[in-house]
């Protein structure tokens, strides 16, 4: 990610070179990379964030909890006993883990895993209890009776499963993890083509196709102005940092 964020933050600024990131991207690597070779606020222009997908509380169905409450109790009983799994050191869903351990006050060992498949089936199969992924990877082992769900990750319900509740509704607010695709520019792109960049993205994302399409996927369409995506990338690279420094996550 910071290799293609890099390429596009030092090509010219004239609209024709742009960068679709995941907001975990954005938000994370600064934290995780103290030297990165571009400012990811000053090199980059916020066009839109595109669309968002909510993460989940995930545990195999072995685990005696039914609810995020439950399962928070059950980790205080076993400290250390307890393991989540991730895509990999400092990936979104280690840095979600992360967070829910510092918010729930709570030891869950982490498991890394090479890539989102390896880590989900790992939790599919028992290897680990917790995982906090994404709602639509999951939702099929939802279904099945094989993965069960016990908390939404984000700041409202979702139509994909809206039984669930968020986390802030099953007592833990705090725990939001939310990413997706979100367009950039280089930064010193002028005001005007910023403009007319947002302005075909909105009316792409605003398309009754379109939107169809992301809806099916799990995405909430968002379709934001480049000043509220920028003050969401500020507000989250210093919730995500936090996470980082308290909890000493590094990437090697």
């Amino acid at each position: 990610g910071n290799i293609g964020a890099d390429a596009v933050a030092k090509s010219p600024p004239d609209g024709y070179t742009l960068l679709m990131a995941t907001l975990a991207q954005l938000t994370n690597n600064p934290g995780l990379y103290p030297n990165m070779p571009f400012d990811m606020e000053k090199d980059l222009a916020p066009v839109s964030i595109a669309a968002t997908s909510p993460g989940a509380v995930v545990v195999h169905p072995s685990v005696p909890a039914t609810t995020l409450k439950e399962l928070i109790a059950l980790a205080k009983t076993r400290p250390g006993k307890l393991n989540f799994s991730s895509t990999g050191n400092g990936s979104a869903n280690h840095l979600a883990g992360e967070l829910f351990k510092m918010l729930a006050h709570i030891d869950m060992q982490h498991v890394p895993y090479k890539g989102g498949g390896p880590a989900l089936n790992a939790v599919v199969g028992g290897e680990v209890e917790v995982i906090i992924i994404s709602l639509p990877l999951s939702l099929p082992f939802m279904k099945a009776g094989r993965l069960r769900a016990l908390a939404l990750s984000a700041p409202k319900r979702a139509a994909l499963w809206p039984q669930l509740p968020t986390t802030a509704e099953a007592g833990l607010p705090g725990l939001e993890s939310s990413s997706g695709p979100a367009m950039l520019a280089p930064g010193g792109t002028p005001k005007a083509i910023i403009g007319r960049l947002h302005a075909e993205v909105v009316k792409a994302l605003t398309s009754p196709k379109l939107r169809e399409q992301f809806v099916a996927q799990g995405l909430d369409v968002i379709a934001n102005t480049p000043e509220e995506f920028a003050a969401y990338v500020r507000s989250e690279t210093a919730r995500w940092t936090k996470v980082i420094k308290v909890s000493k996550v590094k990437v090697d």
